[in-house]
C-alpha cells in the first residue's frame, strides 16, 4: 500500500515559466494519491525557478533539485535518484502528457506492473501535432520492437512512464543523452522478465516554450538500446522471483 508522498513525479525543466504553473495545477487536478513533485533544473537562471519556488513555498510537496549531470539524461537520473519510496512517474512540464491517465497507471502498478507506458500508439492512443519525422521514427521503433523484439508495448520511446521502485533498484542506468533512458529502462525491464503494461494516452504538442529534443544528436543512443532489444529477443528472460517485495 502506498503511504504519504509515496508517488513521486519527476519533471525535468528548462525555461518552462509559462508552462510550469499549469503543469502543477494539472497534477493536483488529476492525481488523487499523495504525491511529491521533484523539479530538476539545470542552472540558477532557468526561468522556471521563480514560479516553481513560489509554488514550493506554499506546497511542501514541490521540491526543487539542481541537475547533477549534463542535459536531459542527467536531469532524469538526478530526479530518479531522489525517489525515496513507491513508484515514480516521469512527466514533462510542457503539458504534452495526458495526466488524466496517471490514476490508471497507478492502478496497474498496484496490480503488479513494474513499468507502465502511457502509449500514443496502442489502440485508443493519439498523438496531436509534433514533428512528422520524430513521430515516424518513434512509431516505427515501437512497431518493429513489438513485432521483432517482443516488447509488450507500442510506445517504448515515450518518456511519460511509471517505474516501480523494484525496477529502479534492479538496473544500472547507463543513458547519458536525451530521453533514451525511457527506452533503456523498457528494454531492461523486459530482459529481467518484469511486467510491462500500457494505457492509451493522448499526446499534445507544446503550445508554449521551446522543445529541447535533439533527434539527430541522440539517435545513436536510441539505436544502442534498439539493437539490444532485438538481441534480447533471442534470449530467455530471467524473471525476478515472484515472492520479491513489490513496490
Amino acid at each position: 500500500m502506498r503511504t504519504q508522498h509515496s508517488v513521486t513525479i519527476v519533471v525535468p525543466v528548462f525555461n518552462e515559466a509559462e508552462n510550469f504553473p499549469l503543469f502543477y495545477q494539472s497534477i493536483c487536478r488529476h492525481v488523487r494519491e499523495r504525491f511529491r513533485i521533484v523539479v530538476v533544473y539545470d542552472s540558477s537562471d532557468d526561468t522556471t525557478l521563480p514560479v516553481a519556488r513560489q509554488i514550493s513555498r506554499r506546497d511542501e510537496r514541490v521540491e526543487l533539485v539542481r541537475n547533477c549531470g549534463p542535459g536531459v539524461a542527467g536531469a532524469l537520473r538526478t530526479g530518479l535518484a531522489h525517489v525515496v519510496e513507491g513508484p515514480v512517474i516521469v512527466s514533462m512540464a510542457d503539458l504534452s502528457d495526458d495526466h488524466a491517465k496517471i490514476e490508471q497507471m497507478l492502478r496497474l502498478h498496484d496490480e503488479g506492473a513494474d513499468l507502465v507506458v502511457a502509449s500514443r500508439y496502442c489502440p485508443g492512443g493519439r498523438q496531436l501535432g509534433g514533428p512528422l519525422l520524430k513521430r515516424a521514427l518513434s512509431q516505427g521503433a515501437g512497431w518493429s520492437l513489438r513485432m521483432l523484439g517482443a516488447l509488450p508495448t507500442s510506445d517504448p520511446t515515450n518518456s511519460f512512464k511509471l517505474y516501480s521502485q523494484r525496477l529502479l533498484e534492479s538496473v544500472n542506468i547507463e543513458s547519458a543523452q536525451g530521453f533514451a533512458l525511457a527506452l533503456e529502462l523498457t528494454v531492461k525491464a523486459h530482459a529481467l522478465g518484469l511486467r510491462i503494461a500500457e494505457v492509451p494516452a493522448t499526446w499534445h504538442d507544446r503550445t508554449a516554450g521551446k522543445s529541447n529534443f535533439r533527434i539527430f544528436r541522440w539517435l545513436p543512443t536510441y539505436l544502442r538500446w534498439y539493437v539490444q532489444a532485438l538481441a534480447a529477443r533471442r534470449k530467455t528472460p530471467t524473471p525476478i522471483a515472484t515472492n520479491a517485495t513489490a513496490s
